[in-house]
């Protein structure tokens, strides 16, 4: 009778096991599915830029403002990430820097930056990505583009988020020198658009959280975001972004964003 309650409780065991396997691989399933839906929705934009303002804000309450302009060319290569140039109009002092980004697929990916004080480009390795980009609470890693590819997904939930509901997914960089252990995403389930981003670092701390606003919709099918707030939990600071209004598929090419025409930039 012993050997028959033993072998029953093994089976039991077993069959639980199997089932949180099975639930931990649809839970990852789902989760994939989510992403790459919201991926589908934005693909084919071609091309944006944007006018925005950038605001510092330290933790004793003191305010800095930048005004930058934003570029994106959407890489048509379905293995590869998108590109990315931002150009920083005011202060003065900073006036002519230039950050280029290509975000890769499976291997490193290519960051530059310009400084017209020292008149020079300076390459930002992989290793560096996780340091912060100007001053600002956003890390160079921040920068890129959300490639599906880049994560592992786990659908963990849905739940209301203000007047929509929202799933939540958690992501884990699949890329090397990431910064993050891992990131919880809130996704809105009618047009897929990321609401909030929880950042841990790798001690699985909650280290910061990026909230977007102010969506607006265009070519009556890509919504962008028009208010960003980074909010660092453990230093106290924030940055926040004000974008002004976007403009799609303007004709730019891969000319623009080549590392070698970054000094001639303004």
């Amino acid at each position: 009778m012993m050997r028959l309650v033993l072998t029953f409780l093994l089976c039991a065991l077993a069959s639980m096991a199997s089932g949180a396997q099975a639930e931990d691989q649809s839970s990852e399933a789902k989760g994939r599915a989510i992403a790459e839906e919201a991926a589908r929705r934005d693909d084919g934009f071609g091309d944006s830029t944007t006018n925005l303002t950038m605001r510092l804000v330290g933790a004793d309450g003191r305010v800095r403002e930048r005004r930058l302009t934003w570029q994106v060319l959407e890489n048509p290569d379905p293995e590869d990430g998108d590109k990315s140039l931002t150009i920083f109009h005011e202060p003065r002092d900073i006036a002519g820097t230039a950050f280029l980004t290509f975000t890769h697929i499976g291997h490193d990916d290519d960051q530059w930056l310009y400084l017209p004080a020292l008149k020079r480009v300076k390459r930002i390795s992989a290793v560096n990505k996780t340091s912060a980009f100007m001053g600002s609470e956003l890390a160079y890693e921040d920068l890129l583009s959300d490639e599906v590819e880049n994560f592992d997904y786990r659908w963990i939930r849905d739940e209301p988020c203000g007047e929509l509901t929202c799933f939540v997914l958690e992501r884990r960089p699949r890329y090397d020198h990431s910064g993050y252990s891992k990131q919880v995403v809130w996704l809105d389930q009618i047009e897929y658009r990321p609401m909030q981003i929880e950042y841990h670092d790798l001690r699985g701390r909650h280290l910061k959280t990026l909230r977007i606003e102010d969506y607006q919709q265009y070519l009556t099918r890509y919504w962008r975001g028009h208010t960003y707030q980074m909010e660092n939990h453990l230093s106290g600071k924030e940055t926040l972004l004000f974008f002004e209004p976007y403009e799609f598929q303007t004709g730019l090419t891969e000319q623009a964003f080549d590392p070698n025409g970054l000094r001639r930039l303004r």
